[in-house]
């Protein structure tokens, strides 16, 4: 059963230094168990917050990282609106330069030959999926990420998966194109529910007093009309990343000290 943990910080800084605490230590007990460490990114502010200090972060063994994109804007890698772009400037290039890089081929990126075609660009990037997680191609189940860190949007939604979407209903595919989606750019791929739902941890940061409405709604209410508030890993758990100015509507019951 899902379990879910609230931390408050008072600062944006606050939240990436207990980020790169959190995430070296998932990746510390995933290279322990398995010899690899597997991560989904979304995009916006969030590898800034999650990467301010991560990047810096000795006890993390990035050579064993697999990093892929927990939904993707159906445009070129350097584009401006590109999740890839956003994570290769706050973490990929960093990490190159201090000579910690992550290996290119652990790297699972959409192909800028299929960003014309989001059908064909979820099938090729579902199909480098089955390569890094081929025991559960196998088995025809899903892919149990070490973490998926997630971002929200103002209308609850979360990776491209909006509020009313029939993508919301997806049971079997890990990757999906949407060409209608209500933020733009339209036409983009994201992991399913299930993926996310298959994950060991999932990290959702949200920062901000625009959000402490929406996040009530999904953190207590759990109001299912909100694809955020859908996530709930069946054998794993959420955890929620709030500045004090998005937690400020939350009951004093639900938020946590934040500790490993």
């Amino acid at each position: 059963m899902s379990q879910t943990k609230v931390f408050s910080f008072a600062s944006g800084n606050d939240i990436s230094q207990a980020l790169s605490e959190f995430v070296a230590q998932a990746s510390s007990e995933a290279i322990a168990r398995s010899g690899r460490f597997t991560v989904a990114f979304s995009g916006g502010s969030l590898p800034a917050t999650v990467c301010r200090f991560l990047v810096d972060n000795g006890d993390v063994d990035f050579a064993k990282w697999h990093v892929f994109w927990a939904d993707e804007r159906c445009v070129k890698l350097d584009d401006s609106e590109s999740n890839f772009a956003l994570v290769k400037s706050e973490l990929l290039d960093p990490l190159t330069q201090a000579g910690r890089g992550i290996p290119a081929d652990q790297v699972v990126h959409i192909s800028e030959a299929l960003v014309h075609d989001s059908a064909a660009a979820a099938a090729d990037y579902q199909s480098r999926m089955e390569q890094v997680f081929a025991d559960a191609a196998h088995a025809g189940s899903f892919p149990a990420f070490d973490c998926v860190l997630l971002g929200i949007g103002p209308d609850g939604h979360t990776c491209s998966l909006f509020p009313g979407h029939p993508l919301l209903e997806e049971t079997t595919k890990w990757v999906a194109s949407i060409d209608d989606s209500p933020k733009p750019p339209p036409r983009r791929i994201t992991l399913t529910l299930p993926v996310v739902n298959h994950a060991a941890r999932v990290a959702f940061v949200a920062t901000g007093a625009g959000k402490r409405d929406m996040l009530k709604r999904i953190i207590e209410s759990k109001d299912a009309d909100l694809p955020a508030a859908r996530v709930a890993p069946a054998s794993g758990s959420v955890y929620w990343f709030l500045d004090s100015a998005a937690a400020q509507d939350l009951s004093a019951s639900t938020t946590a000290k934040f500790c490993l």
